[in-house]
């Protein structure tokens, strides 16, 4: 990495923790110009910044009119960047379903992963926030998705998703299922029979593909 790299990709950061639009503007245009990696300043400047805005807010430095401040920044970052991202030719990695359980409508963090699975190669159908488990059903029958991704950011929402998993394990049996957000740890997340957990989006993206190569390895195709 060169120096200017990792500067602009400091500026990135800077720029989603302390909500400056104009930095963010002119660190990305600086990127491009410079012909850097538009997919590396999203998973090594964008992301990361986020995910410092997450520890402020877990702190209570930061509450939600920041978190909605640094969110539109990097929205705006997102899609200078994503405008030049060459579109893979090579088949999906795998399908996924995504979304916020019922009552909880907190998606930054979902946003992200999403973000993350899709530039990754991922097949991803986003339900957006406050879904039913209604709406994860028929989803899932219409995607036949490899992998349901569950996501909550209040203790009273992960316990939905506790009853939302029970639910459709027993209406799509061999469903993978990975769960996320600011309640969970590993450990529930495995108490729970998860087949994967990810404590922010770089862990999230890693599961992911680990379990496709359970669910190749199962399938036969494994090594």
């Amino acid at each position: 990495m060169t120096g200017l790299e990792k500067t602009l990709l400091d500026q990135i950061k800077h720029a989603v923790v302390f909500f400056d639009e104009e930095e963010m503007k002119e660190s990305i245009e600086q990127w491009l110009e410079g012909g850097f990696d538009p997919a590396r300043a999203i998973f090594s400047g964008l992301v990361p910044g986020m995910e410092e805005v997450g520890k402020l807010y877990e702190d209570q430095v930061y509450f939600i009119p920041e978190l909605l401040l640094c969110a539109d920044v990097l929205y705006k970052g997102i899609e200078m960047l994503k405008a030049r991202i060459e579109k893979k030719d090579n088949p999906a990695k795998g399908r996924i379903v995504i979304g916020v359980v019922y009552g909880d409508i907190h998606d930054i963090g979902k946003n992200i992963v999403k973000m993350m699975l899709e530039i990754s190669g991922f097949e991803v159908h986003d339900l957006g926030r406050d879904v039913s488990l209604e709406a994860f059903s028929r989803k899932i029958a219409e995607a036949k998705p490899d992998i349901l991704c569950l996501s909550a950011m209040m203790t009273t929402t992960m316990l939905e998703i506790r009853k939302m998993m029970k639910a459709l394990r027993e209406y799509s049996p061999g469903l993978k299922i990975m769960v996320g957000g600011a309640p969970f740890s590993e450990n529930i997340a495995r108490r729970w029979g998860a087949s994967g957990y990810g404590k922010d989006a770089h862990h999230a993206l890693k599961s992911a593909i680990s379990i496709m190569g359970q669910i190749k390895k199962e399938a036969g195709f494994g090594n």
